[in-house]
């Protein structure tokens, strides 16, 4: 009997390997569809809704689709933001920030407020969304 006769005794798994990738690759694609988008939902006008009975216990920051920021109803902006959090967090106290954005605020905007909100001690923010 000469060597090339001999019986195969290692498995081929190259087959195998292919159909892992091509499933690999499937799963990849219908998770990117199915997954939501990120800041991508419709926020609710803050003056339509039912009033909320916990207002007393949060501090409320509202963003417009201009880039205009209310916290606690008084008007403000990106750079006084972080003063006007930390005046309500000492008038107030430490309390639950809610945050509403228009659907075209600036990402920017959001991501500044919710640095003024940890600057000023605040760690319990919310997103508030329809």
């Amino acid at each position: 009997m000469r060597a090339d006769d001999a019986v195969m005794a290692e498995i081929n798994i190259t087959p195998f390997t292919d159909v892992l990738l091509v499933l690999l690759i499937i799963f990849m694609i219908l998770a990117a569809l199915v997954a939501p988008p990120g800041f991508e939902k419709q926020l609710p006008n803050p003056g339509s809704g039912p009033t909320n009975p916990v207002r007393a216990h949060t501090i409320d920051v509202v963003v417009n689709e201009r880039n205009t920021v209310f916290v606690d109803g008084r008007r403000s902006d990106v750079a006084r933001v972080y003063a006007d959090l930390q005046a309500t967090a000492r008038r107030r106290g430490r309390l639950h920030v809610t945050l509403s954005a228009d659907i075209k605020a600036s990402y920017g905007t959001i991501m500044r407020i919710l640095d003024a909100a940890k600057i000023a001690g605040l760690d319990d923010v919310g997103f508030v969304t329809s």
